[in-house]
């Protein structure tokens, strides 16, 4: 029984061990790109900065008092939610935390009366609010680790086009930022309609009131150049929410691998220790019985009908499998 339990954890062991090098390659992976992550995200802060910057001039200068981007609605009744989740799971907690706040914003919305829309921007998410019903858009999915301009742009004009359609009346985007490797946070930002609070600060954080401001001459006039750029502005926002969501996926990974390699190497030292105290107790059952026949033996308490001369009892010591010395 003792050699089958010691079969058994063996196995374990095994397996657990193949497991280990698995996460343990997938954290090397993940701490791989969260390095080329960051760099993407620093990359796109100048422009996303500069571009916010003209932006809130021309606004400032009084442009784009016509355009829709800017046009608020008086009475907001339906929101469109643009989450921004993994593709892949072994991410620890990363999907969930977008999932449960997109969730809150939509609880609070029925609540209150009012309609939404969900634009899930990963698999994960997809899966998670088909899964349950909830009211889905067109879904984006399968760059979640390494987004492209392209893949916002695509996702820009699409959240464009249902605002200016009157489908919804607001966008707004839920993403986690990424503050540093070991720092992600779940952020709620406006996208659109572009109000000067939400253009003042950029990514959606309001600005000071007293901000400088630039003194701009523009040609051709204001108007004609916010009217162009607001298409890009609103790109470059979904962009730098990308760019962040990859890199605190890449950070999520790698914590989430490295707890599971940790976890896989106490287990296997946990097992081992079983391991080593079954086959102990093996090993020492073995010998209490080797020692006890050959006790008997040698003093004569088991009846043998075999001749009692020193050469039988070798004989018969050997067929029992045993060992004796014969005095």
């Amino acid at each position: 029984m003792a050699g089958g339990q010691e079969r058994i954890l063996r196995g374990r062991i095994r397996s657990v061990q193949a497991t280990k090098k698995i996460t343990r390659a997938m954290e090397l992976i993940a701490g791989s790109r969260i390095v080329k992550a960051q760099q993407r995200v620093a990359a796109a802060v100048p422009y996303s900065e500069k571009i916010t910057e003209v932006v809130r001039d021309l606004a400032a200068a009084g442009a784009g008092q016509g355009s829709p981007l800017l046009a608020g609605r008086d009475t907001v009744s339906t929101t469109c939610y643009v989450a921004i989740a993994g593709d892949r799971g072994l991410c620890g907690g990363y999907n969930a935390g977008v999932q449960r706040a997109t969730e809150g914003e939509i609880k609070a919305d029925v609540l209150a009366g009012k309609q939404y829309v969900v634009v899930p921007v990963g698999r994960k998410v997809e899966k998670y609010f088909r899964f349950r019903g909830y009211q889905l858009s067109q879904a984006f999915g399968g760059f979640s680790g390494a987004p492209s301009l392209a893949d916002a742009k695509a996702i820009g004009a699409y959240v464009v086009e249902l605002f200016t359609s009157g489908q919804v009346d607001k966008v707004e985007l839920v993403y986690t930022r990424f503050v540093s490797a070991g720092n992600q946070e779940v952020v709620l930002r406006p996208l659109v309609p572009l109000t000067v609070e939400t253009v003042a600060g950029g990514d959606g954080k309001a600005g000071p009131a007293d901000a400088p401001t630039g003194d701009y001459e523009f040609e051709p006039d204001p108007s004609t150049i916010l009217d162009s750029l607001l298409p890009s502005y609103v790109e470059a926002r979904i962009y730098a929410a990308l760019l962040n969501a990859a890199a605190s996926e890449h950070a999520s990974t790698q914590r989430a691998m490295k707890a599971a390699t940790d976890n896989a190497e106490e287990l296997i030292k946990s097992l081992s220790r079983i391991m080593n105290r079954a086959r102990q107790d093996s090993i020492t059952t073995e010998i209490m019985e080797i020692v006890g026949g050959a006790e008997a033996l040698g003093s004569g308490n088991v009846k043998d009908p075999l001749p009692r001369d020193p050469q039988s009892v070798v004989e018969t010591v050997h067929t029992h499998g045993g060992h004796a010395s014969v005095g």
